[in-house]
């Protein structure tokens, strides 16, 4: 990368403005989406649990495995034009899809994060009087301890994701980072990485991955196993998640799934069912969706293949968690634990 959005190696080409049409932006503002920065690449969004949360209610999974405050996370990406697959389970709308960034203008990390601080109090103003809401509650709201990179599109089709988590972590700031593992020479160089990483690992293999997925690049089912090999090396909490879809990816690909993670060497791994919603609902049916007892079967399966331990489960999002480390998920600095939350020992693979 050369600069702001500028690729080296070739010859000079003026960068495009990377715009969403009137129409796609109505419709994502209509969705609770608050777009983010001068190029209109990025974009925040409060999430059910953040809501919940915030008026004492349950919290997000991430916050039972993890430690995460519900109430303090932001969810955001850096873009959400660009996803270069087109997975069947996702319910996310892609107006305007492209599945590269390179060529746009792009925003700088650090504006990109004071953009996604303002956009989160933005969206938080309508919970100060809500009496719902207690006022401690809010107020700490207002001081983000979390960044879930994740909202939409692939995020590491943004090239500056390491200075973006630079900004973050100097705030104080954990930070998650969701990918499908397309770019795998973005994570190579990413510096510094985030608090933890989320490899999706969404089929056993190539004849699923392309069915399932539906890439829309060529040799992303080659660069997603280059990432898998290059994740036992990265020195950061690491995590492969299957996001489960029953008569698709699921029972009769245990082996192969614990191949890759034989593989990749993640610390935790997620095993999430499939929920039969938004723009998915036009691709799969709802007998798609595992019952819990479902995802419970396979993850025996995938513990018995691997030796992974069984630690935790949250029945109300379909998910549960294996480790190789250990029950002790919780990340250090939160929810009163000690140490710190960044550059904290990863266990060795």
């Amino acid at each position: 990368m050369d600069g702001e959005g500028s690729f080296s190696g070739e010859s000079f080409v003026a960068l495009e403005e990377l715009k969403l049409g009137a129409s796609a932006q109505s419709r994502f503002l209509k969705q609770g989406y608050r777009i983010v920065g001068e190029h209109g690449h990025g974009a925040v969004k409060l999430c059910h649990w953040t809501k919940s949360a915030l008026k004492g209610g349950e919290k997000c999974y991430k916050n039972t495995f993890y430690g995460i405050e519900s109430h303090r996370c932001m969810q955001m990406t850096p873009s959400l034009p660009s996803c270069n697959y087109a997975c069947n389970f996702c319910w996310r709308d892609h107006f305007g899809n492209k599945p590269t960034l390179e060529g746009f203008e792009l925003d700088a990390p650090k504006d990109l994060f004071e953009g996604t601080v303002d956009a989160q109090l933005h969206l938080l103003q309508g919970y100060k009087g809500n009496a719902k809401v207690a006022y401690d509650t809010y107020l700490e709201a207002t001081k983000p301890r979390h960044v879930a990179v994740s909202l939409n599109g692939e995020p590491t089709n943004y090239p500056h994701l390491g200075e973006f988590f630079e900004a973050c972590h100097e705030r104080g700031i954990t930070t998650f980072l969701v990918t499908n593992g397309s770019n795998p020479d973005v994570l190579r160089a990413m510096k510094p990485l985030p608090t933890q990483i989320y490899l999706s690992v969404d089929a056993p293999n190539k004849e699923v991955f392309e069915r399932l997925c539906n890439p829309l690049l060529p040799g992303l089912w080659e660069r997603f196993n280059q990432t898998v090999d290059l994740f036992a090396t990265l020195p950061t909490r690491t995590v492969n998640r299957f996001t489960l879809v029953k008569d698709w990816n699921m029972f009769g690909c245990e082996e192969e799934y614990a191949a890759i993670l034989k593989r990749s060497r993640p610390m935790f791994v997620e095993s999430k069912g499939y929920s039969w919603m938004g723009g998915s609902t036009q691709h799969l049916k709802r007998e798609n969706m595992p019952t819990m007892d479902e995802i419970r079967a396979f993850t025996r399966r995938i513990a018995e293949l691997t030796g992974y331990e069984l630690v935790a489960e949250r029945e109300d999002s379909r998910v549960t968690l294996l480790s190789r480390v250990g029950s002790d998920t919780k990340i250090p600095g939160l929810g009163g634990k000690p140490g710190s939350p960044f550059g904290s020992p990863v266990p060795a693979p």
